[in-house]
């Protein structure tokens, strides 16, 4: 089995494992109860807060911990535009964002009178001039990711930030692609909210983070104070542990990763010299996606045979319960009538991918669009 959907989620790092179960079987009480259980419990949490916020150069304030990248999307984005609608009801976003960030915004436009800009690309690129050309006095919130998340390109989010500096919209990044991968510091970039996974950087699913520069923005879950009142609901402490940790072991091997994972896209190309194909990607772009498309090959039926094979590829976002659908992005890239759209597939790595596997798919491939 050749597992090369990483852009869904990643395996689970050791260390994570490893830490997790340690707190598992030695740290039972609640992070709020004030008991000396709690207190271990609250001690590991307040460390794992100041070490996340170290990796990201940052204070522990600014960290919130959530479920994922969705519910920090949504926090963010509902949470600051509601908190702020009376100075404005403009959001910029763009088009090639994940569903949870273009429903969100599609929420706020449908039922509370929000009006969205969507950003569309050109070129296969989304620019800072093209944010810049659509402020508005009144535009209260920018969203843009930073690595797309079927693709891999990058979108500039330092010359957004720039932009923004001298604006009073916020500007929240959707990092669950990136993080991990590039370095990212988000008070040096101009990043006012920043959403991340675990699951995406071998750390465990169902737990994430927010940062954000400051509390001024509305509680998206409502109950109990955890998580300085923004997040209702007892941290996932064990969870939470296990992802500080996969993102310290990511960063800290992260320009060895990099450059690993781009030799391995260098040379499956070259394996597949002989082929007929396509690359969906732009000028800006991450090596740990490979988007790209055969003439003539359903995309659904490639990815069904390789399953076949012991091979996990996909042709997209994995938020779509599970059903193959036309890609948005691919749709945003290259209009809603390009044969791109039915060709393409993602093969997306991590670390633990090797050359070995990589030529076992370019083999496959061959044998497969061959026949």
């Amino acid at each position: 089995m050749i597992y090369l959907d990483n852009a869904a989620t990643t395996p689970m790092s050791a260390v994570a494992i490893s830490e997790m179960t340690k707190v598992m079987q030695e740290t039972h009480g609640n992070p709020s109860s004030i008991h000396g259980h709690g207190r271990q419990a609250g001690k590991l949490l307040r460390e794992a807060r100041q070490d996340l916020a170290h990796l990201l150069g940052t204070k522990p304030q600014h960290i919130f911990f959530t479920s994922g990248g969705t519910e920090s999307n949504n926090t963010a984005i509902i949470g600051y535009c509601l908190r702020h609608q009376n100075q404005g009801k403009h959001i910029i976003t763009t088009a090639i964002e994940h569903h949870s960030v273009l429903e969100t915004i599609d929420y706020l436009v449908q039922h509370f009178g929000f009006e969205a800009t969507i950003i569309q690309p050109v070129n296969q690129e989304i620019t800072a001039q093209q944010i810049q050309e659509v402020l508005r006095g009144d535009t209260v919130l920018v969203s843009t990711m930073y690595a797309n998340n079927e693709t891999g390109s990058l979108l500039p989010i330092a010359e957004i930030g720039r932009i923004l500096k001298d604006h009073p919209a916020a500007y929240h990044v959707d990092a669950v692609q990136a993080i991990g991968k590039i370095p990212i510091h988000p008070e040096e970039l101009g990043i006012d909210f920043l959403s991340a996974s675990a699951h995406k950087f071998h750390g465990p699913k169902g737990v994430g983070f927010l940062y954000a520069s400051s509390a001024d923005f509305d509680s998206y879950l409502h109950g109990g104070d955890q998580e300085q009142k923004k997040r209702a609901g007892t941290e996932n402490l064990a969870a939470i542990v296990g992802m500080v940790a996969a993102l310290k072991e990511d960063l800290e091997q992260q320009d060895e990763h990099y450059q690993k994972l781009e030799g391995l896209k260098s040379a499956f190309l070259d394996e597949i010299a002989d082929l007929e194909y396509y690359l969906n990607e732009s000028q800006h772009q991450l090596p740990y996606v490979v988007n790209i498309g055969f003439p003539g090959q359903k995309n659904d039926l490639l990815l069904l045979r390789l399953d076949l094979e012991g091979i996990s590829i996909s042709t997209g976002s994995a938020c779509t319960a599970g059903v193959v659908q036309t890609s948005h992005v691919l749709e945003a890239f290259y209009g809603p009538d390009s044969h791109r759209l039915t060709e393409s597939v993602r093969i997306s790595l991590s670390p633990l991918n090797t050359e070995e596997e990589l030529k076992q798919l370019a083999q496959t491939l061959k044998n497969i669009i061959g026949d």
